[in-house]
């Protein structure tokens, strides 16, 4: 399978980052985070880029999370501590950025494709859009204090509470009724819809928006308390194993609770 690819293009002042992996629901690699992480260095440092879209490939997947083959290699919940890390880090390269930005979503954002979703300014979806932490179900791990942050800003406590207990997704309506998604458009229409936002967007005050982006984000990441204690208990549990090798074996968990 594909080890897959983030590209970047810019037209008009309109930057496009293409997350391109579709035979495994554009699944994250290492390869791919670093590649993104080096775009939005490369986005950090053009002041001609208005606007920024993120999407991925192939119109069934925006992205399924982190590709779950690269978590066999983890030991301990010491691994979990440093893959945590370098998610919040990412995360938050796309929420810093200067501009403006546009998730657009076709099918599944799951896992770290939904905190990627989160992390952007808006969301267009297809009607079939969906978005889900389903690991109670899955994996057995967590997520870091600031991703569980995000969650609970995007979409509410009660939500947050379904989404990372019952493992149950949000479709696109009730993403837009919460406010999550900005608009839901047809397939053939999600194109036109983007850059209309995208356009709307390039003419207002780039110093006003840059502003207004970075206090909602020191808003919600102020005063996080400490979680290591958390995904350490969870990473290095014999359930997050047993998780991990029951999804490449495509098999159901069997949860111990240790």
């Amino acid at each position: 399978m594909s080890t897959g690819e983030v590209r970047l293009s810019v037209s008009d002042g309109i930057a496009a980052i293409l997350i391109d992996r579709p035979a495994a629901r554009n699944a994250m690699t290492w390869a791919m985070y670093q590649q993104l992480g080096a775009i939005c260095e490369q986005l950090g440092n053009s002041p001609d880029v208005r606007v920024a879209t993120i999407r991925g490939a192939g119109g069934e997947a925006f992205v399924a999370g982190t590709d779950i083959e690269q978590f066999l290699t983890f030991k301990d919940g010491e691994d979990g501590i440093e893959y945590e890390k370098k998610i919040d880090a990412m995360i938050e390269a796309i929420e810093r950025l200067p501009m403006p930005t546009v998730a657009i979503v076709e099918g599944y954002a799951i896992g770290g494709g939904f905190a990627l979703s989160a992390a952007c300014d808006f969301r267009i979806g297809t009607p079939d859009a969906s978005f889900g932490v389903p690991i109670a179900r899955t994996l057995g791990n967590c997520l870091s204090m600031a991703n569980y942050a995000r969650v609970v800003a995007a979409v509410g406590a009660p939500r947050a509470k379904r989404l990372m207990l019952l493992a149950e997704s949000l479709g696109a309506q009730e993403a837009l009724d919460c406010g999550f998604l900005t608009e839901i458009a047809q397939p053939e229409e999600i194109d036109a819809r983007a850059a209309a936002l995208c356009g709307r967007l390039a003419k207002h005050a780039p110093v006003t928006m840059r502003a207004s982006k970075e206090a909602i984000r020191r808003i919600v990441a102020a005063g996080l308390p400490d979680g290591s204690d958390l995904i350490r208990m969870c990473y290095g549990s014999r359930d997050f194993r047993a998780g991990v090798e029951a999804f490449m074996e495509k098999k159901r968990p069997v949860w111990t609770g240790s």
